[in-house]
């Protein structure tokens, strides 16, 4: 996005239509000076970019769209660097009392426009405790004008107030509907088919079809609010508060006033407001939320810690490194809030499949009411003009644009959950085509730092205490090779026992120990000293030891394998994906750990950009429609990252690069989650298409019943709100698995 392009987002309050959602995205984008508009439903938001210095004239522009396309809607800007939960509320804080909303307008709202997530849940209870009551006394003066014995003008009366007392808002927002030129819409369709009813003295059915279309619009709402707030519970990591250090005490305050270099006290039990590092204190932090993984991760003084973590058992400081605005958890939250604005294959499909399935129905339904009676003699008008109706009820398309959007935003959700940030639906449904994952080594199949992974003695010391020898003999060295010798020990070393110490470059060191000579290098140094040893062939640096001027035994130094790497690359292949490992190391070493791993076909000893010349080999080797990963660290693989179809980085708990290069990021680190992004993506096109699948075919049943005079207008509500309920509840499956 250039410097000049400015990027404006709102909430939508009352965006409860998913079909509206997407009249409203392509009627934004069609303002001049718009240069792109989405709609995000499962959000309530709306996105636009505009030149910068076009903002004055634009926005009121804006505004008026959005009144004549949806009068019920109050846009309200969203809180510059407060993420908006997917309850369309800034998640988490009760915000400070002084602190207001701005609407489009540029002025402040006073009136909570931008409450709390608890007062906002208040006041669904209160809309859905009044449509209850209200559909309760509609239900109720339909039974009278029913059965009272009553007839002619009253019971007429009644039923029309039965009618109105159900659908008033329907019928109103469908005569606004026709002021504005926007026929096609839910609110006009019922309205039109209801009056049919009427028309041809069904009053009964008009009432009841009106009644049960608010009933099953209103469980569809509640059905919707619900896998919205489920997400938001999985997603449930923005900090409250932060206890800052000063010079009185300890202050509890807003996260987004703290200061970078300020220090903060996390207690047991809080979550980590901002990133920073301990400098006080040890504990045990749970990091699920941010990487999926269960077992509790230790911090120590010195350790770096994120935002969004929760503390578990002790009392730790923290010097914050960056301010709330980019800090890990926002940066998080962000990311999975919008992620389904980058719309899937699928859903782009079915929303302009939508556009046209409206009006070819309604012109079927005006065919269907006027053709036969002129055709065929003896034909009733009010016979067709009824199974008319039918087609117009049935003609919605809502259940397949609400379901879809809250599949993916639903896979979305449950994959961050686990640790996988998916930065757009495209790219999760994109992994359902992936026949080839091209993988980084250092960083993404190994750990990408020294370790002992082997400790080989000639027989006469055991492997701890050949490991205890050369951990006091690289007792000062600050060679990487050293320090991993010394994490492997783990111990304290009592640095008295050290008497001499002898560094001898390109060789090793020559160090004596409690009166023991002891010789710590490579081959080169024990054919210095005479010391005749075995050789290792091994992959990796070997590291032999000698006491006394007899060979002890050696130490193997690599860059370990992660453990979950081999299952990864045997579940790829299970399911007929070929795996390519690119890799600047050597041959040996590459050859080494792809012939461990189980690799198909591995590529040495390459600089960056040769590993941007194979990615481009494998792409144009592909099948069409076939997608490619790349697996890398997302630091040094940024150019390949961007090239692959879907590029997915080991996001190094927070790694800025990482999460700025990639399309998908494993929080976590692990292979697996490579595997798991799959399984995810698979459960969520599987609930998707189910979804498209059983509306179309509801409806496509219930369109030829309605023709054939079978159905009736009560089971036609069925096929539309009826439908869009259950399949919006099957979206929200995929969070529970």
């Amino acid at each position: 996005m250039s410097e000049k392009v400015k990027q404006i987002e709102w909430y939508l309050d009352e965006l409860d239509c998913a079909n509206c959602a997407s009249k409203v995205e392509t009627g934004i984008a069609k303002i001049e000076g718009i240069l792109e508009s989405n709609v995000n439903f499962m959000t309530k938001t709306l996105r636009i970019e505009i030149e910068e210095d076009q903002e004055t004239e634009i926005l009121p522009k804006v505004k008026q769209k959005l009144s004549a396309l949806e009068p019920d809607i109050h846009p309200t800007l969203k809180i510059s660097g407060t993420p908006i939960g997917v309850d369309g509320f800034p998640i988490g804080l009760n915000k400070p009392k002084d602190d207001s909303s701005t609407n489009v307008d540029g002025h402040h709202d006073q009136d909570g426009a931008h409450e709390n997530t608890h007062a906002h849940g208040e006041g669904d209870k209160d809309e859905i405790r009044k449509a209850f009551i209200r559909l309760i006394v509609g239900f109720g003066i339909l039974l009278t004008a029913i059965f009272a014995p009553v007839s002619g003008t009253v019971s007429f009366a009644l039923f029309v107030t039965a009618y109105l007392v159900a659908g008033y808002d329907i019928v109103w927002s469908a005569l606004l509907n026709i002021k504005n030129g926007q026929l096609f819409d839910e609110n006009f369709l019922m309205t039109i088919a209801t009056l049919s009813a009427f028309y041809i003295q069904e009053y009964p059915e008009a009432v009841a079809v009106m009644l049960f279309y608010q009933l099953g619009e209103l469980f569809q709402d509640i059905a919707v609010d619900k896998s919205r707030r489920s997400i938001a519970e999985l997603m449930d990591i923005r900090p409250d508060y932060a206890n800052v250090k000063t010079a009185v005490g300890i202050e509890k305050v807003a996260p987004e006033t703290v200061k970078i270099g300020d220090t903060i006290l996390i207690r047991p039990g809080e979550k980590v407001p901002l990133d920073g590092k301990v400098v006080s204190g040890t504990s045990a932090v749970d990091t699920s939320a941010l990487t999926g993984e269960s077992v509790p991760r230790g911090v120590k003084i010195g350790d770096s810690i994120l935002s969004g973590f929760i503390n578990k058992n002790g009392v730790i400081e923290v010097v914050v490194e960056k301010p709330f605005a980019e800090s890990t958890v926002v940066k998080i939250l962000d990311l999975v809030q919008n992620a389904s604005g980058r719309k899937a294959p699928t859903e782009n499909f079915i929303t302009k499949f939508a556009r046209y399935y409206t009006p070819v129905v309604v012109i079927a339904a005006v065919l269907l009411a006027i053709v036969p009676p002129l055709v065929f003699p003896g034909e009733s008008f009010n016979e067709w003009l009824y199974r008319a109706s039918i087609f117009l009820v049935i003609s919605c398309p809502c259940a397949l644009v609400v379901s879809i959007p809250v599949g993916f935003f639903g896979g979305i959700g449950s994959a961050s959950r686990k640790g996988i940030l998916v930065k757009g639906s495209n790219f999760l449904e994109g992994l359902n085509d992936v026949k080839t994952v091209v993988m980084d080594k250092t960083g993404t199949l190994t750990e990408g730092k020294f370790a002992v992974t082997r400790i080989e003695t000639a027989g006469e010391l055991s492997e701890q205490r050949l490991l205890e020898l050369a951990a006091y003999a690289e007792l000062h060295s600050s060679h990487p090779i050293a320090d991993s010798i010394k994490e492997a020990y783990g111990k304290t070393i009592a640095e008295d026992q050290i008497a001499t110490t002898n560094d001898i470059p390109g060789h090793g060191l020559q160090v004596v120990v409690d009166g023991q000579e002891i010789l710590v290098g490579n081959d080169k140094m024990m054919a210095k000293f005479g010391i005749i040893h075995t050789q290792a062939h091994e992959t990796g640096t070997v590291v032999y030891i000698a006491v006394d001027k007899h060979y002890a035994g050696y130490i193997l130094i690599a860059d370990a394998i992660k453990a979950d790497a081999k299952a990864t690359i045997a579940g790829l292949k299970a399911r007929g994906i070929r795996t390519i490992m690119l890799t600047g190391d050597s041959r040996a070493v590459g050859e080494a750990v792809a012939k461990e791993l189980g690799i198909d076909e591995v590529h040495a000893e390459l600089l960056p950009q040769d590993k941007v010349t194979k990615l481009e080999e494998v792409l144009a080797s592909k099948r069409k429609g076939e997608k490619v990963i790349f697996v890398g660290d997302g630091i040094n693989d940024t150019p390949v990252l961007a090239r692959s179809d879907i590029g997915m980085a080991m996001g190094g708990l927070g790694s800025d690069a990482a999460i700025e290069a990639a399309d998908i990021v494993i929080m976590d680190d692990k292979p697996s989650k490579i595997l798991t992004a799959i399984t995810v993506a698979e459960e969520t096109r599987k609930i998707v298409w189910q979804n498209i699948i059983f509306a179309m075919s509801v409806k496509g049943v219930f369109l030829i019943l309605g023709a054939f005079g079978i159905a009736t207008m009560w089971e036609a509500v069925f096929a539309d709100v009826g439908v869009t309920v259950l399949a919006v509840l099957n979206s929200i499956r995929i969070l529970k698995k």
